[in-house]
């Protein structure tokens, strides 16, 4: 007597069928793009389109009678007229930007660097050391920021005074004069306004990189007997490389366009930066392609630190992998 045949089972499908799979797939493709959508469109309408802007009035004419500037949209027609004149007044005899140009890479990178001094132990502490009064330090340090730039440079103009505060403290006692006019011109009133403007925005995205890195490596030198500075300078410091990189550009790039804080605390052509050639050609008729030319210079420079930070990162990001 034979068995009966068993019926033979079906294999259980996925849920939609066979083509479930290649439907998956075909969303999957799009989704990347359909995401990046519309950071491409914002990036097209107030990134690209502005530039080309820019360059359409840095290579345009200017009107002969009413001194207003033409732009020219077809880059076959482009005029290199003002450009060149910007380039060829940068050094040399006729160098009337140069010291401008100067000045603005040596406050740039002298309040860059005291924002550091300053702003990496403060974000340490809040990321490493701060413990329960984290929250607190926290809205401490995000507080300037519900304050404009122009009203705290304005608290500075008061301090600043003939009659202000800073001459009466230095005056107590008489050990130093107290007629010093801060607001006439001196290099070292321009940088620290820009240490103090700028520096809350060095702690924040430091603060954010130290926060994220691995105790398990710290303490894994600790335990190997690595002391105190020695971890510090072996492992955290190192590993923070990049996010100094990052902080330092989002501190820098805005410096260089900054007229503001030169107006307001010298107001004198002896500290005048890039961004006051900018705003005075800008403000004269007939020299605003000079203006985009500078503003082309400007962007220009930015990218080489840009690219650096992209090939650090890429080099760290290949370490760790």
């Amino acid at each position: 007597m034979t068995a009966a045949p068993v019926p033979a089972t079906k294999e259980p499908q996925a849920p939609g069928g066979p083509a479930a799979p290649q439907r998956r797939g075909i969303v999957g493709k799009s989704l990347g793009p359909l995401l990046a959508l519309p950071g491409i469109v914002w990036l097209l309408l107030f990134f690209v389109a502005p530039l080309y802007v820019v360059l359409a009035v840095v290579f345009g004419g200017v009107d002969p009678i009413f001194r207003t500037v033409i732009p020219v949209w077809n880059p076959v027609r482009w005029s290199s007229e003002q450009p060149i004149y910007v380039l060829t007044h940068i050094v040399g005899e006729d160098g009337i930007f140069g010291p401008a140009l100067l000045r603005t890479a040596v406050y740039v990178l002298t309040a860059s660097v005291l924002c550091l001094v300053i702003a990496f132990p403060i974000a340490y502490y809040v990321a490493r050391l701060a413990g329960r009064w984290r929250g607190l330090l926290l809205a401490l340090l995000i507080a300037p920021f519900w304050i404009s730039y122009m009203m705290r440079m304005l608290a500075w103009v008061n301090l600043l005074a003939n009659d202000g505060l800073v001459n009466r403290i230095v005056s107590v006692g008489g050990l130093f004069p107290g007629d010093t006019v801060w607001l006439s011109g001196h290099s070292g009133v321009v940088i620290l306004g820009l240490v103090y403007g700028y520096v809350p925005y060095m702690i924040i995205p430091l603060y954010a990189g130290l926060d994220r890195l691995p105790s398990e490596l710290i303490e894994g030198a600790r335990d190997l007997g690595a002391g105190r500075w020695s971890a510090f300078w072996r492992v955290t410091w190192p590993m923070s490389r990049p996010v100094v990189i990052a902080s330092i550009l989002l501190t820098c790039l805005p410096m260089l366009g900054d007229y503001f804080t030169s107006d307001l605390l010298s107001g004198s052509p002896q500290t005048s930066m890039v961004g006051n050639l900018i705003n005075e050609t800008v403000l004269t008729p007939g020299q605003t392609g000079q203006a985009g030319a500078f503003v082309l210079l400007v962007l220009i420079v930015s990218l080489l630190p840009m690219v650096y930070y992209v090939r650090s990162v890429q080099r760290a990001d290949g370490a760790v992998v």
